[in-house]
């Protein structure tokens, strides 16, 4: 099984690669996203990560308040999209 995370304040260059990059050394990442804005593709300072189950809570602990291209960045568990 896999969990999402929420990964908030991040800065606008941020790609999904080095976001993924940045949780790797917590445990396994599956893969790392983007949220861009519709009309201008530019990133809208948020992403997530999903991660193992069981490296979830370690990650959170570890990240959540860490710098991240110089922004202090925001990270918990996802909760499950409003219909």
């Amino acid at each position: 099984m896999a969990k999402t995370l929420y990964v908030g304040n991040l800065p606008w260059s941020t790609t999904e690669e080095s976001l993924a990059d940045a949780f790797r050394p917590h445990g396994t990442v599956i893969s790392g996203r983007i949220i861009t804005d519709k009309e201008t593709g530019r990133s809208r300072g948020f992403g997530f990560v999903e991660v193992e189950d069981e490296d979830a809570e370690k990650m959170v602990n570890a990240m959540n308040g860490s710098e991240f291209g110089g922004r202090q960045i925001v990270v918990n568990e996802a909760k499950p999209r409003q219909g």
